[in-house]
């Protein structure tokens, strides 16, 4: 077969119209009205399930050998289709696929789901031949390849190879999943989590995560969206998606996996994504407001309270126990993930006092032993009472005994107090087991039913909280008049080859004009650098000024605390010589001379990287010679806000130095913050071409003193 590639790029435009058809087209085929079904007898599988579901739509099975397929007349080829389907499920080898890609998308077809593995996850080979899938695609949506299918839960379409979990809802969770089987699996949970949608993105050749969120942040019928990612082709367009599903008020809950080192190279192999720096990830997600998870059982969990009960307004919670060891490990879990246990007013605590025996202990996680346990009036007023207190949502913890049924009413009389409570305070009521097996089936439909959200394991259901709560925070702070639009990534141009470093005076002045502080320098030969340093005024630092090292010190190159002009002529000389045995050939003819910074309360670093997933980093951290000491720096992504600085800086280790340390004097923190955000705008501003920055130390001085840059590297593209 002769596959063409069509090498010529297509301009922006073109590419952003060709987007908007293709999204239109995964619209027509998440909720189709026929679906085509490609291959063998193994298509009898989804077309049966469609079938058991009531898929009210036109199901065309196309084979030319076999007459018919699950009781349904064969179409021998796409062109005898009587009209073009908006979805078909391929399941053929992969040049066939390519092949049909191409015809479908002439046809006006809607979308196709790529099953076929052997693309760019196995090679060159397959590379060249997922390139020629894209470019045969045109306007089609493109799930895959190298993919399991996708699944509509509310219209009961099934595009998937292998048998899922599979019941009709009215809608819910939208999971997204970059592996198949993990798909399949949580298709079969046992965790009652409303699902609308699962697709397996695959390779993500034509569509990738960020387009499914777009989709998804406009379909009535989701609530939230769960993600299993491995990489990420483009952190921009993920970030424009995920801030639309945020705007409309749809979580996004991501589990992203390949973080080690061979967790990414496994990612590569598996369905060929670059799996990343995790840092970057986590740090992408925080300001995106997209909840992060660490395991499948919190993806469902967080995803099930967020669809069901909706995002906390912040992270106070009161919980119910009826064991004192579910009331340690609630407190302990609680303080780990930043969940808070507000204590109980006075007027409250005196009211539980009298409802409670004198042994029990009034408190947030609030034990309430068995004295009340199956008394329906004294749980009611007893959970209703501790609802008087500044909380956002209330968990009761509960186990189910999934042997012994005749002791679930009693079950069922704690959990209908909580919901009770929580519908006359207007908050949410989860209800948890300590286990996950200990809240059966029959237990958590009564709790959905009741108007409350089940949840399985004390540790996730606690994580789940907190996640579900970060949301909240997130989003309001984002809704705010143009914090958006703040949090969008730019495009950022492909990194120059040739690169340019500057001299330190240069790019000092540069970040001067920006609004950064720098000590009073000059630049001067060897014979004017004693009277240079005598009219600035001793203690002096001399340096080589031309930019031939971007590391000064490990050169010998730096010379510190200069007292007299003899000092300083004897240090220039020094420079030259240990310039010579460092870079041979290398003649030192210009040095920098400025004043030693004194009186100094901490050192930072704040650097500023190029990276080719996710744009400029700006990095803040624990600088001067505890940079490789001691592991203390937060990471944002440019272009930052002022608050979010403010906030990395206050949970660095060094902060404690900052604010006044064992009788020390405070730093000036505001300063800093400011220095940091005049260095962000200076590498925003040349984002273009900027390929490194680095000012350490960066002194911060006492309060009300300011900071001063006393050293800057600046790489620029050229």
């Amino acid at each position: 077969m002769n596959i063409a590639i069509d090498p010529t790029p297509m301009s922006a435009s073109v590419t952003d119209d060709r987007q908007k058809r293709r999204l239109a087209n995964l619209r027509r085929l998440l909720s189709p009205r026929h679906v085509a079904f490609v291959g063998g007898q193994g298509v009898a599988v989804p077309i049966e399930l469609c079938q058991k579901a009531g898929f009210a739509g036109k199901i065309w099975p196309v084979n030319p050998k076999y007459p018919e397929i699950a009781g349904l007349p064969c179409v021998k080829t796409l062109a005898d289709l009587p009209e073009p389907p908006d979805a078909v499920f391929l399941a053929v080898p992969r040049e066939m696929t390519v092949e049909m890609v191409g015809e479908l998308a002439r046809m006006g077809a809607g979308g196709a789901v790529c099953y076929a593995a052997g693309f760019a996850e196995v090679g060159e080979e397959g590379k060249e031949l997922q390139k020629a899938l894209v470019a045969a695609a045109g306007d089609l949506a493109v799930v895959g390849p190298n993919c399991y299918g996708l699944l509509n839960y509310v219209d009961g379409v099934a595009m998937f190879a292998s048998g899922p979990g599979w019941a009709r809802s009215k809608g819910g969770v939208a999971l997204v999943m970059q592996s198949g089987n993990i798909a399949l699996n949580l298709t079969n949970h046992q965790r009652s989590v409303p699902l609308s949608y699962v697709i397996t993105c695959g390779n993500q050749a034509v569509l990738d995560i960020a387009d499914y969120i777009e989709c998804l942040a406009d379909d009535p019928l989701v609530s939230v969206i769960g993600l299993y990612m491995e990489g990420m082709p483009d952190a921009a367009r993920f970030a424009r998606a995920a801030l639309k599903a945020l705007k409309a008020g749809k979580p996004v809950v991501v589990l992203k996996a390949g973080n080690s080192e061979l967790g990414s190279k496994l990612a590569m192999s598996h369905t060929s994504s670059l799996a990343g720096n995790d840092k970057l990830f986590s740090t992408l997600f925080d300001r995106l407001g997209v909840v992060r998870v660490r395991e499948l059982s919190e993806l469902l969990e967080t995803a099930k309270l967020l669809s069901i009960s909706g995002a906390p307004e912040d992270n106070r919670l009161l919980v119910f126990t009826c064991s004192g060891g579910d009331s340690l490990m609630t407190a302990d879990r609680s303080a780990e993930v930043g969940v808070e246990l507000p204590q109980f007013p006075e007027k409250t605590a005196a009211s539980l006092r009298e409802q409670l025996p004198h042994f029990a202990s009034v408190s947030n996680p609030l034990d309430y032993n068995t004295s009340l346990w199956g008394h329906k009036d004294k749980l009611e007023t007893c959970f209703e009472t501790a609802l008087h207190g500044d909380y956002d949502a209330a968990m009761l913890v509960i186990d189910f005994p999934v042997d012994d049924k005749s002791g679930y009413d009693a079950c069922f009389i704690a959990t209908d107090a909580l919901i009770r409570a929580g519908r006359i305070h207007g908050k949410p009521a989860l209800v948890t087991s300590s286990l996950s097996e200990l809240m059966p089936t029959e237990a958590r439909d009564h709790v959905v039913k009741s108007g409350g959200t089940p949840l399985q394991g004390l540790q996730t259901a606690i994580d789940a909280f907190a996640g579900a709560a970060r949301f909240g925070q997130r989003r309001r702070a984002l809704m705010k008049p143009g914090a958006i639009e703040a949090a969008l990534l730019p495009n950022l141009p492909p990194v120059l080859a040739t690169t340019r470093l500057l001299g330190e005076a240069e790019g000092k002045a540069a970040l001067k004009a920006q609004g950064l502080t720098v000590p009073e320098n000059r630049v001067v030969n060897a014979a004017e650098a004693g009277p240079a340093a005598t009219a600035l005024g001793f203690p002096v630092v001399g340096k080589l000024a031309e930019p031939v090292l971007a590391h000064k010190t490990e050169a010998g190159a730096v010379k510190l605390n200069l007292k007299s002009a003899d000092e300083v002529k004897a240090a220039v000389a020094s420079i030259g010589e240990n310039l010579a045995r460092y870079k041979p050939g290398a003649r030192p003819e210009r040095f920098l001379i400025e004043r030693m910074v004194s009186d100094v309360v901490a050192e930072l670093i704040v650097g500023v990287k190029r990276d080719p997933q996710f744009g400029l980093i700006l990095v803040v951290g624990a600088g001067g010679i505890l940079v490789e000491m001691v592991e203390d720096a937060a990471t944002l992504l440019l272009p930052t806000a002022r608050e979010d600085v403010a906030k990395a800086v206050a949970g660095l280790k060094i902060a404690k130095l900052l604010k006044g340390y064992r009788g020390k004097p405070a730093g000036d923190i505001d300063a800093a913050v400011d220095a940091v955000m005049a260095i962000a705008a200076y590498a925003y501003a040349h984002r273009d071409k900027l390929v490194e920055l680095d000012v350490n130390p960066l002194m911060v001085l006492p309060k009300g003193k300011g900071v001063v840059a006393v050293d800057a590297l600046v790489v620029m593209g050229v």
